[in-house]
């Protein structure tokens, strides 16, 4: 093989192999997989450390390696900052998943209440809606002291009339909207 054909196999592979610790991150950070592939990330920093030394005649070549080594380094400062926010505990995608797991958990100990109570279909419309913008749900209490406070801006909107309470989700968010009966 020529010195060309064997730098740009060593690069086909290289990015290859970078794909590759990228799909094994997300797998990882999505929880699939339970450690972080380090080992392969630093075979693959050593790869690159090599490639780097070798000289390389081509500019196309170059331009390829140089781009190859940014990639790496950008996604190395990415993995770092996500590995850091999981060690801190603020990491979205594991929070919303222990909320998921916390959410499917609570209607078993919830007590039972009445179905003719409107408060109860008002609470469960809003945790299916907080369910379904996959949202932690509020609790019961949450919600009636929601609106408890919101009941003097309720009674001056609408005076003495009846309301009834619907549940939207406007721009990815449930809300409460409140209407006039009749």
């Amino acid at each position: 093989m020529t010195e060309r054909s064997t730098i740009y196999e060593l690069l086909n592979r290289f990015e290859h192999d970078l794909k590759e610790l990228e799909v094994s991150y997300e797998q990882y950070f999505l929880g699939i997989e339970k450690r972080a592939p380090e080992q392969q990330r630093k075979k693959l920093g050593q790869q690159l450390r090599q490639m780097l030394t070798k000289y390389i005649p081509q500019t196309d070549l170059k331009f390829r390696l140089r781009g190859l080594t940014s990639r790496f380094h950008s996604y190395s400062g990415y993995w770092d900052r996500i590995l850091r926010l999981i060690d801190e505990g603020r990491y979205e995608r594991h929070i919303s998943r222990l909320n998921r797991a916390t959410q499917t958990l609570e209607p078993e100990f919830s007590a039972p209440v009445a179905e003719s109570d409107p408060l109860d279909s008002l609470y469960r419309k809003i945790v299916d809606a907080h369910q379904n913008c996959s949202l932690k749900s509020p609790s019961r209490q949450q919600v009636i002291d929601f609106i408890a406070k919101q009941q003097s801006m309720i009674g001056e909107k609408f005076g003495h009339r009846n309301v009834e309470f619907d549940v939207v989700i406007d721009s990815g968010k449930p809300k409460i909207k409140v209407r006039a009966k009749g």
